[in-house]
């Protein structure tokens, strides 16, 4: 059991990188538009915004090597992505360059979102696998605000430090490679992918599995009873829809518009610029700790619990925010209530998301099922990160949260009448409850 924790938690480190790769870019934005003297089209559609392409990109099409390859060599080409463009990033002379080492970094985050929650949600016993793969998220929220502590510590160490600010992401990067490594196969993709029970077998048993031959039993029957893996079809209309639902509405309760845009919206609630910036930092904070809370109480309390919390408190906080809009109310009640939002989506999608995905599919399908619902999570967070600008133009803020609180309310009602509970249960169970039925 104890190695079933530390590989989870190795392969976990890959969401800091993540998280890392994402938020390291604040501290070069200006510094760059400085140096290359771009465009804000080309600024901001090639090099701010390439990596988030590439993750479209890598969680679309990432089942691809997680199923042809492996689990484990699909870990390994994401370190080797995040470290090629780490050092290739710090060292580029060339904005278009630029942009496309930091597209490459982006693959291996739209890569991550897949093999990452596979991977450990093979290897967890069902008891302590929410908890475990939520590590994940932990690790996203927790290379955050190590990138942003990062860049404030190396701000002005040299001239350009902007290349420094990217190029230190190498040191994880080098790190997590050389730990996955060391790391086993997935036994589930060991016996459905590569037809290796003998292999399977001892993994399993060198990872401590209790009930190595039950296990692998449930596996073949779910095999078995579930066919060839393609995803469309439609005994898998549920897990689609699941998957599909859980990941739209994670992006619509506005999670990535406040953490893009909290400077703005905290300006435009009335605060003066070092109070915006302070409480933006909160909440980077109140992130981290409730995501800590979230995983602690995952496996106790279920995901639909977790859900409903968040739900609540989505619909508490917007609806907040839109009335402190509307009517002009002070810029204290926004910060709280965006400080609630965060909490709120912290124990609540934050935790769950990636947990749900990775175990409502059958092991035939995992992969690509799980490359729906990240595909799906990185497109509507394009589109956001696309749109919001001149969103934030055409309506107003009233307007917007009012539009966020709505589309809560509706995941509210997912919650309660689609979304099945998937603690303490195998996967072989859970696909069996879920396959074979209609919406």
């Amino acid at each position: 059991m104890n190695k079933i924790i530390s590989w989870s938690v190795t392969v976990a480190v890959a969401g800091f990188l993540f998280g890392f790769d994402t938020a390291v870019i604040s501290g070069a934005d200006q510094a760059i538009e400085a140096l290359w003297q771009t465009s804000p089209l080309v600024h901001g559609l090639f090099v701010m915004s390439s990596a988030l392409w590439g993750t479209v990109l890598g969680a679309l099409f990432g089942n691809k090597p997680c199923d042809k390859l492996g689990r484990k060599k699909t870990l390994i080409l994401i370190g080797i992505l995040y470290l090629v463009s780490a050092l290739g990033s710090a060292m580029a002379n060339d904005p278009y360059i630029f942009a496309a080492l930091r597209f490459i970094g982006g693959v291996g985050v739209g890569i991550s979102s897949i093999a990452v929650p596979a991977y450990i949600s093979e290897i967890a016993p069902p008891r302590m696998r929410g908890r475990l793969v939520a590590m994940y998220q932990f690790q996203i929220v927790f290379g955050i605000l190590i990138a942003f502590l990062s860049n404030y510590l190396l701000a002005g160490v040299i001239v350009q430090d902007w290349r420094l600010m990217l190029g230190i992401e190498a040191v994880p990067a080098l790190i997590y490679l050389l730990m996955v490594l060391k790391a086993p196969e997935s036994p589930r993709w060991l016996l459905l992918q590569n037809n290796n029970e003998a292999e399977a077998r001892r993994t399993m048993e060198s990872l401590g599995s209790l009930d190595v031959e039950q296990t692998i039993s449930s596996i073949r029957r779910d095999s078995e009873q579930k066919h060839e893996g393609r995803l469309f079809k439609p005994q898998y209309k549920l897990p689609i829809a699941l998957a599909f639902l859980i990941a739209a509405f994670n992006q619509l309760s506005g999670i990535n518009f406040i953490i893009y845009y909290a400077p703005r919206v905290f300006d435009m609630a009335g605060l003066d610029a070092s109070t915006a910036l302070l409480s933006t930092a909160g909440v980077g904070l109140v992130n981290l700790i409730f995501t800590m809370i979230g995983v602690s109480l995952i496996d106790k309390y279920g995901r639909r619990a977790l859900m409903y919390v968040g739900s609540f408190g989505y619909l508490l906080s917007l609806c907040t925010v839109t009335w402190a809009f509307s009517t002009q109310a002070a810029g204290a009640v926004v910060v709280g209530a965006i400080f609630v939002f965060i909490a709120s989506h912290a124990i609540g999608q934050g935790a769950v998301i990636w947990v749900f995905i990775a175990e409502i599919f059958p092991n035939a399908v995992r992969s690509k099922g799980q490359s729906l619902g990240s595909g799906t999570h990185w497109v509507f967070a394009a589109l956001i990160a696309l749109f919001m600008p001149y969103v934030l133009e055409a309506f107003s803020a009233t307007q917007v949260f009012g539009f966020f609180a709505f589309a809560m309310f509706l995941q509210l009602l997912f919650v309660r009448f689609l979304m099945p509970e998937t603690k303490g249960r195998s996967l072989e169970e859970v696909s069996a409850a879920l396959s074979n039925k209609g919406l």
